[in-house]
């Protein structure tokens, strides 16, 4: 199996766990990979008046640095394009939050960072 469909997989597995820790914080799932032109927001979550964006980056080792490094400023120009038409088409009036959740896999361990207000 090539390195490619390793980084897919751990991806998926990666938003997967994001989700589930999420809603043992009390979040609520709105929408996971929401695309606007060339962007996508993993993860949409709601807790009462709060509206979260939500990048998850994962990696299988520290060996090129920690997975929210990776989070590029384009990444989070995307991110904020995606954001603005969710919430303009959506009519969402309330307060917004970007985060970053950060899975690292190491030895078949799965280690979660969550990155509240990240940017």
């Amino acid at each position: 199996m090539s390195n490619r469909y390793h980084s897919h997989r751990l991806g998926e597995e990666a938003e997967r766990r994001a989700v589930r820790y999420l809603q043992e914080r009390g979040f609520t799932l709105v929408v996971c990979n929401y695309r606007y032109k060339k962007a996508e927001i993993d993860i949409i979550a709601k807790e009462r008046d709060l509206l979260l964006f939500v990048e998850v980056k994962a990696r299988s080792s520290e060996r090129f640095g920690h997975p929210e490094e990776f989070v590029t400023p384009l990444k989070k120009q995307l991110l904020l394009t995606a954001a603005e038409n969710y919430i303009m088409t959506h009519n969402w009036t309330k307060s917004i939050r970007f985060d970053i959740i950060a899975v690292l896999k190491k030895q078949g361990e799965i280690q979660i960072d969550h990155f509240e207000d990240a940017f």
